[in-house]
């Protein structure tokens, strides 16, 4: 069996506990305006131009973004780091796109890690059937799971779907006990309106616990992606928040009864 991927982060700092790899996997059932892996969409291999500079001159070369790969294979890579995640409490992270697009794969690839003894976590938009959820969960320590709005007509405008199956797996996730880390991407005029925030957090305290929130500020790092990818560009003319945004955010998560941080 093969998957798709299109990158490895090795010494990640910001994807669960200690020091980890992530893998990044192709395919997306979402489409996120503020995507800053747009070439993650897609779950084929697909070639593009990618102009690089060379002593002073720009010259446009051919590449190729995803990769196919086994089981295996992904674990030699995976393992030379054993050392790095023993010492620091790490381990890896499945992350995309949707590593829930390539559920077979993602799925074979946990049980391995667990039977190997490291620490599994999944950056999820939570945009999946449950059936196949519930099947990971057995083999995963810790699940990011994005909330990236909670009105459904705006989700469906920003992200391309309804977030009832997202929230309905929240709750899944919820009531198997399992670890969970609260990720919300902050952008500016589409997701901050502070009467649909509070929505969110009334939603989240009804959950058997209070799970921990990450703060995701928007950034414009990969807006140079989308021409490369002959991709719409939606974003133009929204700026990044400034910090006091964050704090005020970030404070009325916490006076909800939340644990807050800011992410990079």
């Amino acid at each position: 069996m093969t998957g798709t991927i299109f990158d490895i982060k090795h010494y990640a700092l910001h994807d669960g506990p200690g020091i980890r790899t992530t893998v990044f996997l192709k395919g997306c059932p979402l489409g996120c305006w503020w995507c800053h892996n747009p070439e993650s969409r897609s779950g084929e291999i697909v070639t593009f131009r990618k102009k690089e500079k060379v002593s002073g001159r720009e010259i446009v070369k051919e590449a190729v973004a995803g990769k196919k790969i086994t089981v295996n294979e992904l674990m030699e890579e995976l393992e030379k780091d054993a050392l790095l995640y023993e010492e620091s409490g790490g381990g890896i992270t499945l992350s995309g796109g949707e590593p829930m697009q390539q559920f077979r794969f993602s799925l074979k690839l946990l049980k391995v890690l667990k039977k190997k003894g490291y620490h599994t976590c999944m950056d999820t938009t939570g945009y999946t059937r449950q059936k196949e959820l519930e099947r990971v969960a057995v083999y995963t320590d810790l699940f990011l799971y994005d909330l990236k709005h909670f009105d459904d007509n705006m989700h469906k405008k920003y992200t391309g779907v309804s977030n009832k199956i997202i929230l309905e797996n929240l709750r899944l996730l919820d009531r198997l006990g399992k670890t969970i880390e609260i990720r919300y991407p902050l952008i500016p005029g589409m997701n901050d309106d502070e009467a649909d925030l509070l929505r969110m957090l009334a939603f989240l305290q009804k959950l058997s616990r209070p799970y921990p929130v990450t703060i995701l500020p928007y950034h414009k790092i990969g807006s140079h992606k989308y021409e490369r990818f002959n991709l719409e560009y939606k974003m133009e003319g929204i700026e990044e928040p400034s910090a006091d945004h964050i704090d005020e955010i970030k404070e009325m998560i916490i006076k909800n009864g939340f644990e807050a941080t800011i992410g990079g």
